[in-house]
């Protein structure tokens, strides 16, 4: 059994899908820092100074009572909260991300696409006669022996 695993953890296919695990969880760390960042800042300033991530609806009051200043006010007086803005760089989290494999997906699938060749012309005819498949450039017919230059 301990052959079969180590077998199995050498195949060139579970190295490479270990590499994309890592190269993804480092992609992810820079789409959450391009979101957080770069994007959602403009983004709450147009929408009046707010900052998503501080986003939240109280469910259940903490000690001490509210209002809390932030998300971070309301988790460490130990309120019940939703954070609903969190939820929103997430998605554009996860928009940002779908959108880079898909062009590079696409991009790929273009260079690996091959241009598709011209039909090739014929080599072969039928004869009229008998049917058979015969040279292209035959004048007769090599199963019946007919001649093809009438036809």
């Amino acid at each position: 059994m301990l052959k079969d695993f180590k077998a199995f953890v050498l195949r060139g296919n579970v190295m490479d899908l270990a590499v994309g695990v890592i190269l993804g969880t480092a992609f992810g760390a820079i789409v959450k820092s391009l979101v957080n960042d770069v994007i959602m800042p403009p983004i709450g300033l147009l929408l009046g100074g707010v900052d998503f991530s501080n986003l939240f609806l109280l469910l259940k009051a903490g000690s001490p009572t509210p209002p809390y200043a932030s998300l971070a006010d309301a988790q460490a007086a130990g309120a019940v909260t939703v954070n609903y803005g969190v939820f929103v760089n997430a998605i554009i989290s996860f928009l940002i991300v779908a959108f880079v494999i898909f062009l590079l997906i696409r991009s790929l699938n273009r260079m690996t696409q091959k241009e598709e060749a011209a039909p090739a012309e014929p080599t072969t005819k039928e004869c009229p006669y008998c049917l058979s498949t015969i040279p292209i450039k035959a004048t007769r017919c090599a199963h019946c022996t007919s001649d093809l230059s009438v036809t």
